[in-house]
């Protein structure tokens, strides 16, 4: 690599850290109650157990805005690398953990947890939801494979069947929820950081950065794979075990995210691809940019859903769908029109 190409990727590596610390403040002052930045800095300094000037800023700020603020981080990134390691096994930049089911099975796990009352229990939402995303990319994975091989074709079309079961199953679910579980049966499926706390946190976080950091040892074998099974193999590379072992980090990062947030769209498809464009294909530089981007654009969709309509809240999954869709679709265009297709 020249030493220009290192420039301008520390250069973007830079620019996005920037804007992840200005979209972080941003947030945090940000909301129903409205922090002046002299105030949070000054409540930062004081500490958690400090003595405020303002309590009610000051337990805000620590019991309310900064899990949130750094949950959405974690699940913006898991997100986003979870959507460069598919579309890297899959040599697909359409490709996002939804392909497989992750999503859509942790859903069903979160809704049947809240229509038998397991809500009650602390995180019992969430330990379900994680587990329903899990088993659905174990089954998908499973029903997939014939002689001891995976088809990617046939593994997206078994999400895609996956998927819409798991979709027939969140309807029955809001078809028999009683009037107090209809709510959160929808507001959670659409997605929403509004039930951000520290011990939600604390569950997510370290399968975040767990799954994250076992990622950055598949990206040499993403490069290589991108050249195809048959080549990949006569380089060294075992496709099929390495592709097994991606899909279970990208469960891993997926379940864990959807399982605290809901189902948040576009983030892991359009983040990855953004990416892509700026950086070229090498998975080294497309994981840790992309996690920094992740955790920007959730942030920021964050900040619209809960500031936009105040006091009202946004389903995040809708703010995120209504920006992305449209913003993905220009990207396709741009791309096809760089190539020679359709104007």
């Amino acid at each position: 690599m020249t030493d220009t190409r290192r420039t301008s990727i520390f250069a973007v590596g830079m620019f996005l850290l920037a804007l992840l610390v200005a979209t972080t403040l941003l947030s945090l002052a940000s909301g129903a109650f409205r922090i002046s930045f002299l105030d949070l800095l000054r409540i930062i300094g004081d500490g958690p157990s400090g003595e405020p000037i303002d309590g009610v800023a000051h337990n805000v700020f620590w019991q309310v805005r900064l899990p949130r603020v750094v949950l959405a981080v974690v699940v913006g990134s898991s997100l986003a690398v979870a959507g460069v390691i598919m579309q890297g096994i899959f040599r697909n930049p359409l490709a996002e953990p939804a392909t497989v089911g992750v999503s859509a099975g942790a859903a069903v796990g979160a809704v049947i947890a809240i229509i038998i009352g397991l809500n009650e229990f602390p995180l019992g939402v969430q330990i379900a939801a994680f587990i329903g995303g899990t088993l659905s990319t174990a089954l998908v994975y499973l029903l997939s494979r014939s002689d001891g091989k995976t088809e990617v074709v046939t593994l997206i079309l078994t999400g895609i069947a996956i998927n819409a079961f798991a979709g027939a199953v969140i309807g029955f679910g809001v078809f028999v929820a009683d009037d107090d579980d209809l709510r959160s049966v929808t507001f959670w499926s659409l997605g929403t950081l509004g039930l951000a706390t520290w011990k939600a946190v604390g569950v997510v976080a370290p399968l975040a950065l767990a799954g994250m950091l076992i990622s950055t040892r598949f990206a040499r074998v993403l490069d290589i794979l991108a050249l195809g099974d048959r080549p990949a193999s006569h380089l060294g590379v075992r496709v099929e075990p390495v592709r097994l072992q991606a899909i279970a980090v990208v469960g891993l990062l997926a379940s864990s995210a959807v399982a605290a947030t809901g189902i948040i769209a576009f983030v892991g498809l359009l983040v990855p691809h953004i990416m892509r464009i700026v950086l070229g294909p090498r998975h080294r530089h497309l994981l840790w940019t992309s996690a920094l981007l992740g955790a920007t654009v959730t942030l920021l969709a964050d900040l619209a859903a809960r500031t936009l309509l105040s006091p009202a809240e946004l389903p995040l999954g809708v703010v995120t769908a209504l920006i992305g869709a449209p913003f993905f679709l220009l990207l396709l265009r741009s791309t096809r029109r760089s190539q020679g297709g359709w104007a």
